[in-house]
């Protein structure tokens, strides 16, 4: 089978989004070059354990690249997939150049070459992400190892927004805790706190496609258990409380449910709100303020922003 590959020159900040748009158009595989990889410095003893060849990577801005069988009617999806990206502007996305450009592929070139830019990485005092092609051992006392398939949906794990999540989930998240994840991509929110003690876990997106990539990452790292993954738009028609809610979403999203956030936790219950851009920090503060939830600390990496918040 022939596929398309299509590109689109973007920023860092719209690289999640730009990213689900694809998805969600059917891509069969993303690849994410961005040169900041390059350069990321780990605020963890452990920093990166792999290297990367700067000629793998643009000069400037990130490409996002998707994959798509060739059809008849393809035009039709980049068509759209070009006014997807457009239209996140208004979101206060700024996406760059936001060119979109298509060639055509052979399936064993596309199936294996994204591959060479996932290897394992340790992003947290006890958390190391690998894909699940690589044979890893800890090298650490204390070391959990996620295992991903990043080829099915959303990511590889190592973004900065998820990173600043599962680093507060590590500082925030008591053993026996109970965990809402709201749009949880892979998964990989719910296998850290699964990981690192939770009780029961469910994890929710609107994506159907992100729901089976969920359940099967439970699946590989032995949490499915302890997760249910669910079909499910943010936390409507979710009426039981919990100690914890996590959600690794766009700014104007968290926006629209820190009520539902308020009445979902307990009492003295914690919210990790990471996908936040910089520009956007203070707008999520005001809708956790007016929804009676309590700012009681603001992370950063790179240009995004994770917020911690108290029910109290």
């Amino acid at each position: 089978m022939n596929w398309s590959e299509v590109s689109i020159h973007t920023t860092a900040e719209a690289v999640e989004a730009v990213s689900s748009i694809l998805y969600e158009a059917g891509a069969g595989g993303v690849v994410i070059e961005d040169p900041e990889i390059l350069s990321r410095e780990w605020s963890t003893p452990f920093g990166e354990i792999y290297h990367l060849s700067p000629d793998d990577f643009p000069t400037d801005g990130v490409i996002v690249k998707a994959y798509f069988p060739v059809n008849s009617y393809l035009g039709e999806t980049v068509e759209e997939i070009k006014t997807q990206v457009n239209e996140l502007l208004t979101f206060g996305l700024d996406v760059g150049k936001g060119t979109v450009t298509m060639t055509e592929v052979h399936e064993d070139d596309w199936a294996s070459a994204w591959k060479k830019y996932y290897k394992p990485v340790a992003i947290s005092d006890h958390i190391t992400i690998t894909p699940i092609w690589e044979e890893y051992k800890p090298k650490r006392e204390g070391e959990l190892i996620i295992e991903m398939d990043p080829g099915m949906a959303f990511g590889t794990g190592t973004h900065p927004t998820t990173v600043l999540c599962i680093r507060a989930i590590e500082r925030y998240l008591k053993k026996g805790d109970r965990v809402y994840d709201v749009g949880t991509g892979t998964g990989i929110l719910s296998i850290a706190a699964a990981k690192l003690g939770a009780s029961s876990l469910t994890a929710m997106d609107l994506d159907e496609i992100a729901v089976r990539s969920a359940q099967e990452n439970c699946v590989i790292n032995k949490v499915d258990d302890k997760v249910l993954v669910k079909q499910n738009n943010l936390l409507d028609g979710i009426n039981e409380k919990v100690e914890v809610v996590v959600a690794n979403i766009l700014a104007e999203v968290i926006i629209r449910f820190t009520d539902d956030v308020h009445r979902v936790l307990l009492p003295g219950g914690t919210f990790i709100a990471s996908g936040i851009i910089g520009a956007r920090e203070n707008d999520v503060k005001e809708a956790l303020a007016a929804s009676k939830l309590e700012v009681i600390e603001t992370v950063y990496m790179e240009d995004w922003v994770a917020i911690i918040a108290k029910k109290r």
